[in-house]
């Protein structure tokens, strides 16, 4: 959605419709640039979000559960201390523009009324949440701006507040014909962005909608139409749009949302649109997956980081170990020259740079060439071989078993590496960085900032087409559940020689459909999901066992049969 002043307008007359009168339960800050009120108001628990979030700053009535932190960030528990169990007073747009005040009535320590007010600016990259008292004195904000930050305004505990600089544009909500023609006449260029620039709370879709709406076209040029007869069509919608309102969620042909509006878009009526009773839940419904999508990659950047430093770390170790290894191929060379030269000493001069000795080992017995050390005797050159064969064949030895142990750590790095594009939720992230931080793979977080207890994540639920519900896991802590607790008789599954995740066939005896479509699903959450065909192992449950001491989702099977699958492509999560 367009979060400009327009909209913001239309959001906070139904915010203040929604909760003016209704009392401030409770308050918390998930995010740095989040805060989550709970109202009482209409004899129902309401949730106001406010997100400050650079690219989904907004306000809206939210019936998702947003987790608490241990300890409240310094914004919040001032918040508590001044306004927990006050009422608010209403809650409006401010100077036509991108904020939103929320003021709220309390009694101070004293137990007199007073007032405070909670300020959410929208302006993209610089929106914050901004705190203040009856005075217009920063309390606290989500985001303290010093004069290093910004020379044109700071935000700091104990300045007073101060409006955002005005850009002298006509407030969206005072347009009319004459002014606005005034203002645009004697300029040149498409009329969308003449609107933008000569109305307050314009994006520049709302732009491009009013001129569509003007001229029949979102790319009219103003040296092309009749500008007088626009602007006063301009002037027109922009009065009837607040008593039009009609929430939605705007779908592309592919079926995916591309956004969601609080009025009905002329321009954009070759969109599917889902209709909502109100902008709030349109807001909500919007941006529950995108926002929680934004925060996992953000917050699973770091782990991102550190997952591939150490994937390329065990590549330039197996690389080095797998030259150590062709190095010790010689080892046999070296056996056989020692072995023929003790043998033939005889034919060995002191000094000599080398000597030809009959191969005893080929049936024509060839006279191979054995190169001497001139400093060394025929017998210390002898030994010399032996030396070098004995060091060669430890090379091997230890070569093998540590490119054993660098490939089994290099699989499992790609698995998590691979669970991590998985990450849909905060628990699946927090266990995936618990497991890393007890393999010494991340240093543990002593944030004193942490969050509540987060409920265990749970594997994703298909449904087959014959019926049957099949579990995939996310990660080594649900792939170790998931195989731990399926019974002995169903079927398991899983990518072959490659990481991926667990998967179970619920109940016995699947057909060869479901099967097959958990197949192609175990291909999905696999390394080779980008291949168009997988190999898929699958076999009882009772085949499947886990070796004392082993890392978490790793298991051994046997009995296994295996499929070539097209990884699926659309899937029907439950």
């Amino acid at each position: 959605m367009p979060l400009d002043g327009l909209t913001l307008g239309l959001v906070a007359r139904e915010l203040d419709a929604a909760l003016t009168g209704g009392r401030v339960n409770r308050i918390i800050q998930p995010e740095r640039d989040e805060i989550v009120l709970t109202i009482r108001s209409g004899g129902a628990n309401r949730q106001l979000l406010l997100s400050a979030t650079a690219n989904c700053a907004r306000a809206h009535l939210t019936t998702t559960h947003k987790n608490n932190p241990l300890e409240p960030p310094a914004l919040c528990m001032l918040m508590r201390k001044h306004i927990t169990g006050g009422r608010i007073a209403g809650i409006r747009a401010v100077e036509s523009d991108r904020i939103l005040e929320i003021e709220i009535e309390h009694f101070d320590e004293l137990g007199d009324r007073a007032r405070k007010r909670l300020i959410c600016e929208f302006m993209g990259k610089h929106s914050n949440l901004i705190f203040v008292d009856g005075d217009g004195r920063i309390i606290d904000s989500a985001r303290r701006v010093t004069e290093a930050i910004s020379s044109v305004r700071e935000v700091l505990p104990g300045l007073r507040y101060e409006l955002p600089p005005a850009h002298g544009k006509i407030p969206y909500d005072r347009v009319e014909a004459v002014s606005l023609h005034e203002a645009l006449a004697g300029k040149s260029g498409p009329l969308h962005k003449l609107i933008a620039g000569s109305i307050s709370g314009m994006s520049a879709q709302t732009a491009r909608e009013l001129a569509f709406r003007a001229t029949g076209s979102e790319d009219a040029h103003s040296d092309e139409i009749d500008l007088r007869a626009a602007c006063e069509s301009i002037a027109d919608s922009l009065r009837r749009i607040p008593e039009s309102i009609a929430p939605a969620i705007l779908y592309n042909e592919e079926g995916a949302p591309v956004d969601a509006v609080a009025f009905s878009y002329l321009s954009r009526a070759h969109l599917k649109a889902e209709p909502y009773p109100t902008i709030s839940e349109a807001l909500d419904a919007f941006y529950r997956g995108r926002d929680m999508a934004e925060r996992i990659k953000q917050k699973s950047a770091a782990l991102h980081r550190t997952l591939k430093k150490n994937i390329e770390r065990c590549e330039r170790k197996l690389a080095l170990q797998n030259e150590a290894l062709l190095g010790s191929q010689r080892m046999e060379e070296y056996r056989l020259k020692g072995e023929l030269l003790t043998a033939n000493l005889h034919l060995a001069q002191k000094g000599a740079k080398s000597v030809e000795v009959p191969n005893y080992y080929e049936p024509d017995m060839p006279m191979l060439k054995v190169e001497l050390d001139e400093k060394l005797s025929p017998g210390q050159n002898a030994q010399k071989y032996f030396k070098l064969y004995q060091k060669a064949r430890n090379a091997q030895t230890l070569a093998a078993e540590q490119i054993k142990k660098t490939s089994a750590e290099l699989d499992y790095l790609e698995g998590q590496m691979d669970n991590l594009d998985k990450c849909q939720e905060e628990a699946e992230l927090f266990e995936l960085r618990e497991e890393l931080e007890k393999l010494g793979y991340v240093r543990a977080n002593r944030s004193r900032r942490q969050m509540k207890q987060l409920p265990p994540s749970k594997p994703m639920k298909f449904t087959a087409p014959s019926g049957r519900t099949i579990l995939v896991g996310k990660n080594n802590l649900q792939n170790d559940k998931l195989t731990g607790t399926a019974q002995p008789n169903e079927v398991w599954l899983h990518a072959k020689d490659m990481p991926g995740s667990h998967v179970i066939i619920v109940g016995e005896a699947p057909d060869e459909e479901t099967i097959l479509f958990a197949a192609r699903l175990a291909a999905l959450y696999s390394k080779g999901k980008a291949s168009s065909r997988v190999p898929v192992d699958y076999t009882l449950r009772r085949y499947v066992k886990k070796p004392g001491g082993a890392k978490p989702g790793f298991v051994i099977y046997t009995n296994q049969r295996t499929l070539y699958v097209e990884p699926a492509r659309e899937t029907n999560e439950l």
